[in-house]
């Protein structure tokens, strides 16, 4: 049986612990140590045309690390790209769409594919335009955000509006809606001048707005406004 361990306070490892015949699949280069009994190969996981597909929706690598305990069990150590927390999530009678870069690793049992979004969440996307990745299968699949991570429950008459770039996944039974603004300054041309002058001058982004009932991740960093404020300090 696979059991995934986040371990560390600040910028947790993922500590996969594998038996015999176990395997699991991960981001490109993610894997930081594993034990002589482990195997380490290259895959693309759902063929070449789901790898395209993967990588273009959401940012994602090509190719994944695939990690098998060939010789007997053994534990591995992982690290996302970003510094941030992990979340171990279960998925089969709940699936999960997912954000660029959110996706660490996953049991063998389950399975990253591409979804189509409608044309008006396409045009806001921050990758991958009309497409989203979306988990499938039954089994673990393990999820970084850029800083702390919270769990947002979704419930009917209780909509959360979230800034589009500290959403990390959200279940897939949730209706969501992107905009430029939290408010509402009313239909039309108006209404949209309105809301994208709105957007400016509060200094929010794209925010997403999600009704029904289930569960939302968060992360507290934002990794565009980092970025822009880190090339800020480092030029000249």
């Amino acid at each position: 049986m696979i059991v995934f361990t986040a371990t560390g306070d600040v910028d947790p490892f993922l500590h996969v612990s594998l038996q015999k015949g176990d395997k699991i699949y991960c981001e490109s280069d993610a894997m930081v140590m594993m034990e002589a009994n482990l195997d380490l190969k290259g895959s693309m996981n759902g063929g070449i045309g789901r790898a395209l597909m993967r990588s273009f929706a959401n940012g994602e690598s090509f190719f994944q690390q695939q990690i098998e305990a060939v010789r007997g069990e053994g534990d591995c150590l992982l690290s996302p790209t970003l510094p941030g927390a992990l979340r171990v999530i279960d998925v089969g009678a709940k699936q999960y769409l997912l954000n660029d870069g959110a996706f660490v690793a996953a049991t063998s049992g389950t399975e990253m594919k591409v979804r189509t979004q409608s044309i008006g969440n396409a045009l806001f996307a921050q990758s991958g335009g009309f497409f989203v990745m979306e988990t499938s299968g039954t089994g673990q699949v393990v999820v970084s955000g850029f800083g702390s991570m919270f769990e947002l429950d979704v419930a009917p008459g209780k909509d959360v509006i979230i800034d589009n770039s500290h959403v990390v996944c959200w279940d897939n039974n949730l209706q969501y809606e992107i905009s430029v603004t939290t408010g509402n300054t009313g239909g039309g041309l108006g209404g949209m001048l309105g809301n994208l002058v709105n957007s400016v001058t509060s200094g929010e982004g794209i925010v997403l707005r999600f009704s029904g009932t289930g569960k939302v991740f968060i992360c507290s960093r934002n990794r565009d406004s980092f970025a822009e404020w880190l090339k800020k300090k480092t030029a000249g």
